[in-house]
């Protein structure tokens, strides 16, 4: 087991463009911490023979919880589970709730690792995006978190409508002007069922453009590198050692248990899914039944997340572990269909290794989905 995933669906507000479960509701908080803790104790012997090496606080907004909730949660886990000496536990966290005297209580919990959700240091931004937070707070809370944590993230968003590149340039100055060592850099997308396509679609805010964010992504790069910088994941820059243990887990193919509405979890060969609705998961929890459905991944859905999250990360995708782990058909099949990037100077191939070059970073994932393997099964 490489680590839990607690998902807490609750937030002050809506941002605009995200389409993750939550409820704006807290009338219910209480309650949801509790089953969590239910949840973790009723599936602990999933994980009867491993070892939990990271703990995650997603949502939603984590730090809508008191200190005293998170460290209820976390004792639960070590209740439930094998623990290892030192584990990294994140806490994903908004600006807003982030005061000198929060942060230091923090600091005395196992809480070692807190994941900011900054976006911009710009008051138009944010309000465009319906964050909760104001550019001085996301400031403050950075002075603050430093003081008190060496491992922190924070996450940027890019291509936000209006958003010139010199404007970009000075995100990325600000965050590095406090010395954050991991960021996590995501393009503004517009999802089916949000208020930013709505917006869009009413013409009041405009799409955002193509050609900005594959400008934007390319001065991040540049710039986080030229810094030392690792760029270790499609999305995520750390420096050396500052590695998201969790997320790399992900991507990895490590297993990992997902506690809370919404949550998914991998077992190494099946996939589940908590249901996405906090009353029923609540009833379900309730009853000492786990709302959750189940499937078996089949080789060609293994072989197409192994490309998918290879060519996304520095690992890259392994023509030897294709082939012995998944069949001599589906190693001839990647070899027929990279010839083409290849050749465009989009993927290269080291020490047996497949990976995308710079000028195909922004692409990958394209062409990772033309390297999928549609037709087996």
């Amino acid at each position: 087991m490489s680590g839990i995933y607690i998902h807490i669906p609750f937030c002050k507000q809506a941002c605009h463009y995200c389409d993750f479960h939550f409820s704006t509701s807290m009338k219910r908080k209480e309650e949801m911490v509790l089953a969590l803790a239910k949840e973790i104790h009723l599936r602990k012997d999933e994980s009867s023979e491993e070892t939990i090496e990271t703990i995650y606080f997603g949502g939603g907004t984590p730090s809508v919880l008191t200190s005293a909730e998170i460290n209820f949660l976390i004792d639960a886990v070590y209740q439930n589970y094998k623990v290892v000496e030192k584990p990294e536990i994140t806490l994903e966290a908004n600006p807003d709730d982030l005061s000198e005297e929060r942060i230091l209580e923090l600091s005395k919990s196992k809480i070692n690792r807190l994941s900011i959700g900054i976006q911009s240091f710009y008051e138009d931004d944010l309000k465009m995006m319906n964050r909760a937070h104001n550019s001085a707070e996301a400031k403050r809370c950075l002075e603050f978190a430093t003081q008190y944590f060496e491992n922190i993230s924070l996450d940027l968003i890019y291509a936000i409508p209006g958003m010139r590149n010199e404007k970009w340039k000075q995100n990325i100055e600000m965050a590095l002007y406090f010395g954050i060592p991991h960021i996590s850099s995501y393009a503004l997308t517009v999802e089916p069922k949000t208020a930013l396509n709505k917006l869009i679609q009413t013409g009041k805010i405009t799409a955002p453009n193509d050609e900005a964010a594959q400008e934007h992504f390319a001065i991040l790069v540049e710039t986080l590198e030229s810094k030392g910088f690792v760029h270790y994941e499609l999305s995520n820059f750390a420096k050396e050692n500052y590695f998201s243990k969790n997320n790399s887990a992900y991507w990895l193919g490590k297993k990992y248990i997902g506690i809370g509405p919404s949550a998914h979890s991998y077992n190494g060969i099946a996939r589940s899914w908590n249901v996405a609705n906090n009353p029923i998961y609540l009833k379900s929890i309730q009853e000492d039944k786990l709302p959750n459905e189940s499937e078996i991944l089949s080789v060609t859905d293994r072989y197409n997340e192994y490309i998918m999250t290879g060519l996304r990360t520095i690992w890259g995708v392994s023509f030897d572990r294709v082939e012995k782990e998944f069949g001599v058909e589906y190693l001839n099949y990647l070899n027929k269909q990279t010839k083409k990037y290849l050749d465009d100077d989009l993927l290269f191939i080291e020490v047996d290794i497949l990976k995308p070059t710079k000028k195909g970073k922004f692409l990958t994932d394209g062409i990772a989905s033309d390297l999928f393997y549609l037709n087996l099964e």
